[in-house]
Formats: structure tokens, sequence, C-alpha cells
């Protein structure tokens, strides 16, 4: 008999390469099985609700993972912390309902971009933004009023890696805001799901609005185009978190959706 549980799993990604398991190369995904099955040998590899790019962080991955006893969920969490690496860490732990699984119940994301502005780069947070220089400050009233036309649903290949193995470019982005930060700006996108790194190149298109680069009222027809080229260049990955992901309400596995459910 296997017992589910639900991890919410946070992680450093400067030394990942991305979340998903690599064949020789470190990701979340490797060093919490490697956990797992010093714990249980033959635990079956633990399932995320999504990919994270190499270099990404994450502060709510959700990941679903089966034991052969019936573990207490805290001392769970503390003997899997004790088989991690720091800068991985199994942040809560509770165990899953039969047939939950968070790739396929996941309903919505947020992921947040953060900036530093300023002359000067904070080494105390430089892993985790990525800062912008210039002699002017960044035109952040200009970014805000560019969001609007890439509110709802769209094709959103201009803002699609041309790696992208996505069976449709179509999404939904429920909400993108500017929130001001000491030292920064956090940019805040909350959608049903994203395309490989479509938060990352929305991010850097945004910054050459705020640079005076393009206008803030291109980015619709940028968004019509439905060509990469003509969008900005992809931010780096270090300023990129996943913050939170919101499940079907019938799990229980959280807070329900604040846009509801998919159809």
């Amino acid at each position: 008999m296997a017992y589910p549980f639900f991890l919410t799993v946070a992680y450093a990604g400067a030394g990942f390469h991305g979340w998903q398991i690599q064949t020789s190369l470190r990701s979340g995904q490797g060093d919490l099985w490697k956990a797992l099955r010093a714990l249980d040998p033959e635990a079956p590899m633990p399932q995320g609700t999504g990919r994270t790019d190499a270099g990404v962080h994450a502060r709510a991955q959700g990941v679903l993972v089966h034991t052969v006893r019936a573990w207490d969920p805290y001392r769970l969490l503390a003997a899997l912390n004790a088989h991690l690496p720091r800068d991985i860490r199994v942040m809560a732990a509770k165990p899953a309902p039969e047939a939950f699984f968070p790739r396929q119940h996941a309903v919505a994301k947020r992921y947040v971009y953060r900036l530093g502005l300023g002359p000067v780069e904070d080494p105390l947070l430089a892993p985790f933004r990525w800062h912008v220089r210039q002699a002017a400050p960044l035109d952040l009233q200009a970014m805000a009023e560019s969001v609007p036309p890439l509110l709802g649903t769209h094709d959103f290949s201009s803002f699609r890696c041309v790696e992208c193995v996505a069976k449709t470019p179509v999404r939904t982005l429920h909400d993108l805001r500017l929130a001001p930060m000491e030292g920064g700006v956090e940019l805040i996108f909350e959608g049903s799901s994203f395309l490989m790194h479509q938060v990352r190149i929305m991010t850097g298109t945004l910054v050459e609005v705020g640079r005076g680069r393009r206008r803030p009222d291109s980015l619709g027809a940028l968004l019509a185009a439905r060509d990469r080229t003509r969008a900005g260049l992809t931010a780096p990955p270090g300023g990129l978190c996943l913050e939170k992901v919101w499940y079907e309400a019938r799990w229980g596995m959280g807070e329900p959706s604040p846009w509801g459910e998919r159809v």
C-alpha cells in the first residue's frame, strides 16, 4: 500500500538546472527523489506541479510523493529535509487525497519577477533580482499603462520561447501588476498557466517600455503579431520565482482560485 503526501517545496534556483529531473545535471526533482529514496528505496519519482527553468526559484512548488508507510506529516517533512541540501527545502507536508495529481489539478499560478533599481546592486539580494542599470529611472507608470492588452485569453506566441513544446500558445493571463518594493519593483503575473519563458520575455519587453525604447500603447499590436522576434529580450532567470499555485477546490489543497476554475 502506498500513502500519498502533498509537499510544498522551495528552492533557490541558482544551483539547479530547473525542476525536472536531468540525466547528469542537478534538478529539484532529482534532489527530492534522492532524499525520498533514502527513507524509502522503492519510492516512485516525485511529481511536481510544473517545470521551472534553470536558475528560476520556487517558493511553492507543489509535489506529490508516495511512501510505503503512513508518516506523521511533520516527521516526513523533517526526515526529508535532513537528507536535502540547504538550498532546497520541504516547507509543508500533508496527506493527499487519492487521485489528486498536482499538475493536472492546478488551475492558476503566481510568478513574481523582481527588478532591482537604483544606482547600485544590493549584493545580498542580487541572486534573486535582475538589477536594471541605467542613468534614468525606469518609467513604471508607462510599464503599468502597457499591461491591459495582455490581460485575458490570447495567443501568446510573441512571448513564447522558440524551444517551447506546448501544444497550444493560447493562455489566460488573469492579472499583471507592478508592486514597488524597497530598492526595486515586483512584476506579479497570475494566470492559468504559462508558456516556456513567457514571464521572462514579457518582463524583458516591459523593461524596454520602462526604458523608453517601446511605446506603452505598442503591446497590443505586438501580441497580435504572434512573432517572438518582435518582443523584447528574455529577462535573466534569477529574478523569477514561482510564488503560489491554486488547485481545484474539490481537493482541499489550499484556498480556492480567485478566478474560478477551468471549464
